[in-house]
């Protein structure tokens, strides 16, 4: 039941993570999202079977340590937006800081609502902090397509990010492959690492010790 509730919880979270773009695009001028109608929380405008539902299953079911999934990009046209020099920066930043920004107020019902809440609602609240930080940090690696990568192409002079462009133009060339090669050396060298922070940033919020 766990299980499955923590699979619920990360496809939530990562549509959550990218209505947000839409959003954070919506509000800079842009109504490209708006008009896809993809500036909602139904899941099925977003829901990418291979991105939403394989991959994450297979994660969570396979207790893997990494937490990670996709859906559907909702789509925004840069030239609309009004910040020429920092709208992108902010877009791309807007999942992530969703996530980080729901783990926090979840964090904050554990520690302060375990002696008054009933244990379902505290175990819930720890499920949806847990995943949404590790989706909040992962998202902000700088490697294409994750939005860290976008964050720091965005947000750096023409000529210094001219390199990363190219950079990503070529990763996003090789399609999947280059995510899948991502995942893999990410999942052998730096998830363990990675996971103890994130558990070191949860305990830091909710006061349990993991």
């Amino acid at each position: 039941m766990a299980t499955i509730l923590s699979f619920i919880i990360l496809i939530i979270s990562i549509i959550a993570h990218e209505v947000s773009h839409g959003y954070a695009a919506d509000a800079q001028g842009d109504p490209t999202a708006r008009l896809a109608g993809r500036l909602t929380l139904n899941p099925l405008p977003h829901i990418d079977l291979m991105g939403s539902i394989v991959i994450p299953a297979f994660l969570v079911f396979s207790g893997s340590s990494l937490l990670f999934g996709w859906a559907k990009p909702v789509p925004y046209n840069p030239y609309n937006l009004r910040n020429k020099r920092w709208g992108e920066t902010l877009v791309a930043g807007a999942g992530a800081a969703t996530n980080l920004f729901l783990a926090f107020i979840f964090g904050l019902i554990v520690r302060f609502g375990a002696a008054t809440l009933p244990p379902a609602a505290i175990s819930l609240a720890v499920t949806i902090t847990f995943v949404n930080l590790f989706l909040g940090i992962f998202n902000l690696i700088p490697f294409p397509p994750l939005d860290g990568f976008t964050v720091l192409r965005s947000a750096l002079p023409w000529h210094l990010a001219s390199g990363l462009n190219r950079f990503e133009q070529k990763m996003r060339g090789a399609g999947i492959l280059s995510l899948l090669f991502f995942l893999i050396i990410f999942s052998y060298i730096f998830v363990g690492p990675f996971f103890n922070f994130v558990l070191w940033l949860f305990g830091l919020i909710t006061g349990v010790s993991a």
